[in-house]
């Protein structure tokens, strides 16, 4: 649990957060949270048309103009690649890699057996 303070200062830090980019000039929009609606669709858009990941099975979160890439891709190169691919797209201030390479295979089930 949090005291009221403690409440009052994380409230504090997430609406600050990207304001001081904004103030300067260096951002479009005055707060990081304000891109998360549009960064993610932008991202799946550019993987999809890229090409080179239509053999991978990825999912992207984002928070705060931060991208997570999760699920598999078929060698560290190509999440490597992937991660820079990424790392371009317009709005983007950081890449979370949590690709994992190969896919694990299913679980055999075992036929039932005749008596």
């Amino acid at each position: 649990r949090y005291t009221a303070a403690e409440v009052r200062e994380r409230a504090h830090v997430r609406a600050q957060h990207g304001g001081s980019c904004y103030r300067v000039g260096r951002c479009r929009l005055p707060n990081s949270y304000l891109y998360d609606a549009e960064i993610i669709p932008r991202v799946q858009q550019y993987i999809r048309q890229d090409g080179r990941f239509d053999n991978t099975s990825v999912w992207v979160l984002g928070e705060r103009r931060l991208v997570t890439l999760m699920g598999c891709v078929q060698s560290p190169e190509q999440g490597r690649a992937l991660e820079q691919a990424v790392g371009l797209v317009d709005d983007v201030m950081g890449v979370v890699n949590q690709l994992s390479v190969g896919a694990a295979p299913p679980a055999a089930r075992n036929p039932p057996q005749r008596p």
